[in-house]
C-alpha cells in the first residue's frame, strides 16, 4: 500500500476531510491524493499558491510573516496549512513552500529547500528539509514527506 493510500484510509477511518496549499509542488500533492480510488470521500479542495499574492489572497497568509521570515520558511508553511484548513473548513491540511530549482536558490535557501507543514485538528507540525536531485525529484520528495507527515499527524494527534 502506498503512503497516499494509507493516508486516505486513515482519513476515511476518522471521517476527516483534507485540503492542500501548495507552492513548489504545484498540485502534485493534491494529485497524489486523488490518484487513490475513494479519495473523493476525504479530499475537499486544493489551493495552488505559487506567488506570495496567491498565498495572501486565497488562504489568508499574513504578508508580515512572509516579509519577516521569507516565503520559504517553517513559519509561512505553518500559516499556509492553518489558513488553508480554515478556508477549506477541513480537519486537516498540508502545505508546501520551497525552491525546486534549478534556479532560484540562495546561500541561505539553496535549491532543494522545502518547508512542509501539516495540521490535524489541534496537532500542527512544520519542518524544513533539503532534498537533492533535479526539479522533479525535489518535488516528488516533498510530496512523499508531506504525506508521511500527515500520516504521523493522524496517528499522533491529540484532540
Amino acid at each position: 500500500m502506498s503512503i497516499a493510500e494509507e493516508v486516505v484510509e486513515l482519513l476515511k477511518e476518522r471521517k476527516y476531510y483534507v485540503s492542500t496549499v501548495e507552492s513548489c509542488t504545484g498540485g502534485l500533492l493534491a494529485s497524489a491524493l486523488v490518484d487513490v480510488s475513494g479519495a473523493s470521500s476525504v479530499f475537499e479542495k486544493g489551493f495552488i499558491t505559487y506567488s506570495d499574492r496567491a498565498k495572501i489572497q486565497l488562504v489568508g497568509v499574513d504578508n508580515k510573516i512572509i516579509e519577516k521570515y521569507g516565503v520559504v520558511s517553517v513559519e509561512v508553511a505553518r500559516q499556509m496549512a492553518c489558513c488553508g484548513r480554515n478556508t477549506a473548513h477541513t480537519s486537516c491540511a498540508m502545505a508546501t513552500t520551497g525552491v525546486a530549482g534549478p534556479t532560484g536558490g540562495t546561500k541561505e535557501t539553496p535549491v532543494g529547500t522545502v518547508c512542509i507543514a501539516v495540521v490535524v485538528n489541534n496537532y500542527v507540525k512544520s519542518e524544513k528539509y533539503i532534498f537533492e536531485g533535479n526539479r522533479a525529484a525535489i518535488r516528488a520528495q516533498a510530496v512523499e514527506k508531506a504525506l508521511i507527515m500527515l500520516k504521523d499527524g493522524l496517528i499522533n494527534e491529540k484532540n
